[in-house]
């Protein structure tokens, strides 16, 4: 584990200079050639060490050529995003910004001529024209572009990648970027902690903090616990808990509930049952009915599991972030769009969103473990996301869930996730939290879980254990520092590997460990064949992300458009909620009971001892004011609400 990781960190730092000036277009000209090589268009994980077999030349793969702006945008989208400046609030409309910024008809022409000169099947390009979308075989498509393809093996895939950087004729006119030929897309992930493939808690848990603990609760199979820690896990917190907890019950109730804000989620694949799986959960937890709209490509729904796609995977992960969002924002209009698969079209399903202006905020609970991705595959992304500030869209992204991607493994290399390490992104961190009987927050901690397990009579290993998983951050290699975080970030953090001050990760926190988590409901198909909706305790930096979004609904609502949140949460710091270890103390773990198939106790139980904040192995940290665990912290009620809004 540890080779691995060092691997993907590694790499990383290798497109540290091709995206030192974020607007240039990756590419070089080689005039004796007549062609154009594209910098950062090989797969930084693509090695001779990596290198498996052959990739198949008669497999049909389908790419993007992405094509440069006219302009560069990013200065407009920092600027009607930061309070302040003379342009803040001047949105775009998707047209406004395609005149002014989008590539051109001819851009598009030219690439389209030359991918039919080559025998490739022209695709879709959408209203942007961001990119061209085109189908060939892996051998003509080597051809095409002057490079070999091979298979390698990274992070537990399989994966093709050209051999050599490619290129394309200078008659083609500029490329930023071609996305698809190789297999990068394959590495995204959903950022939730997944229960079995199918699950139900047991008992005993918690309906509130503190409401079963080894005092006063008997386990079922007369297993005997230890005294510490006391409290059984809750069984999953929603509703009214959650609204509580962050202060948002009194807005709601008073008509701010996120109503007239559209909040869209993107996942790949969609649920068949999740209309009425969202209509039964929002009926049992004092809801609203939802207004959702699906935007599903045919087939989606029935995708069968196969080598690369993984639908009922996905499936949970939709039902936690429209759930999550509906909980925080419950008179919010609700979008999902889904991708058809996990491993290519995620950023082709963003641009659709952006360009179409289809939400006011989007919440996005997936990303890749590192940033060792080709930066040409990064720089389309991040335009996107450019645009999305200047239309007065927020994004948001999970932070990630396996901390600083070592494993607490010493001496491996530290890196935060991609997409989260974007600047032009807000990256929601992770808590572990305590929610009293009455609905107020008792506690909220930095999610980083230790695990001992039960061995004659005791924990072993002694609290807190061994390091599981936790809350993402940490210091990219890849960005400078944005001038929201200028003076918030300690030097300490932003100047980890020496020289000018970089983009540190993540922004703000909201709730995201599995044991503390929320309570989600869906359609679950059990071991025996029949099929039932039911609920139960799951978590995340993919359920912190849609929670906050959805209390960020809340100040769409009062203010209007923000685009990029991070100016107006950076300077709203000290309303915030400031996540330290002042509580752990107090406050050190919980004792988790699960059944070991996962659905009954017909094959026993399994006890666990769960610590919180158990940082120590890692490179992140959670302390007072600005950390790499939960940034500025999480919102604090209505005062939080009132200095977003002022």
């Amino acid at each position: 584990m540890s080779r691995t990781r060092t691997l993907r960190t590694a790499m990383a730092i290798t497109g540290v200079t091709a995206l030192a000036s974020i607007g240039a277009v990756s590419a070089q000209a080689a005039p004796a050639s007549g062609r154009t090589h594209l910098a950062g268009s090989q797969a930084p994980w693509a090695t001779a060490s990596h290198r498996v077999g052959s990739a198949q030349g008669t497999d049909k793969v389908t790419f993007r050529i992405y094509l440069p702006n006219k302009a560069d945008a990013a200065g407009y989208a920092r600027a009607v995003s930061t309070p302040g400046n003379a342009l803040y609030g001047k949105f775009l409309t998707p047209a406004q910004y395609r005149k002014r910024f989008s590539p051109t008809a001819g851009q598009v022409s030219a690439v389209k001529s030359w991918l039919r000169s080559q025998g490739a099947q022209v695709g879709s390009v959408p209203a942007n024209n961001k990119y061209v979308e085109a189908t060939t075989t892996v051998s003509n498509a080597a051809k095409m572009f002057q490079t070999g393809f091979a298979e390698y093996s990274f992070q537990g895939h399989r994966l093709r990648a050209n051999t050599s950087p490619l290129s394309v004729p200078a008659s083609v006119g500029a490329v930023q970027a071609v996305v698809g030929l190789d297999d990068s897309a394959t590495l995204a992930r959903a950022d939730v902690v997944p229960p079995p493939p199918v699950f139900k808690n047991a008992q005993p848990c918690s309906a509130y903090w503190g409401d079963k603990t080894v005092q006063n609760t008997a386990t079922p199979d007369g297993t005997k616990l230890p005294a510490s820690p006391s409290t059984f896990a809750p069984c999953g917190y929603a509703g009214a808990q959650l609204q509580g907890a962050y202060g948002m019950s009194g807005a709601i109730a008073s008509g701010t509930d996120g109503s007239g804000v559209t909040v869209g989620v993107i996942d790949a694949y969609a649920s068949p049952t999740m209309k009425q799986d969202l209509d039964t959960y929002s009926a049992r937890h004092g809801l609203p009915k939802p207004n959702l709209k699906e935007i599903v490509p045919p087939g989606t729904y029935n995708r069968a599991v196969n080598k690369k796609q993984d639908p009922q995977g996905w499936a949970g992960e939709e039902a936690l972030d429209l759930e999550g969002v509906h909980t925080m924002a419950p008179g919010a209009n609700l979008v999902y769009i889904g991708a058809p698969n996990n491993y290519r079209d995620l950023d082709a399903i963003m641009n659709k969103v952006v360009d179409n202006h289809l939400a006011d905020i989007v919440s996005n609970s997936y990303g890749y473990g590192g940033e060792a991705l080709p930066t040409g595959y990064i720089k389309p992304q991040l335009d996107t996301q450019i645009q999305a500030a200047a239309e007065g869209i927020s994004l948001f992204f999970s932070s990630g869930d396996n901390g600083d991607e070592t494993g607490g493994v010493a001496g491996a290399t530290p890196t935060p996730d991609w997409p989260a390490s974007s600047p032009y992104v807000t990256a929601v961190g992770g808590t572990s939290m305590g929610v009293s009987a009455t609905n107020s927050r008792i506690f909220e901690l930095g999610w980083q879980t230790g695990k001992s397990t039960l061995k004659n009579g005791a924990w072993d290993p002694a609290q807190p254990g061994n390091y599981m998983y936790g809350a993402g951050g940490g210091t990219s290699r890849l960005f400078a520092q944005p001038d929201y975080q200028k003076g918030v970030v300690p030097n300490s953090m932003s100047q980890t590997y020496g020289g000018a001050p970089m983009r540190v990760v993540p922004d703000v926190a909201a709730l995201a460990d599995p044991t503390t988590g929320m309570l989600v409901g869906q359609t679950q198909m059990f071991p025996d064949g029949h099929s039932e909706y039911s609920e139960y305790r799951i978590g995340g930096t993919s359920l912190a992300s849609p929670l906050f979004a959805g209390m960020f609904a809340l100040a769409v609502q009062k203010h209007g458009a923000y685009g990029l949140a991070n100016p107006t949460l950076y300077g709203a710091r000290s309303a915030s909620y400031d996540v330290t270890k002042a509580d752990l103390a107090q406050y050190p773990g919980t004792v988790r009971s699960d059944y070991v198939n996962g659905v009954d106790a017909s094959d026993g139980y399994s006890y666990t001892a769960r610590s919180f904040d158990d940082d120590g192995p890692l490179t992140i940290h959670v302390q007072q004011g600005y950390d790499d665990i939960t940034g500025v912290g999480s919102p604090a009620g209505t005062a939080w609400l009132d200095a977003v809004t002022k």
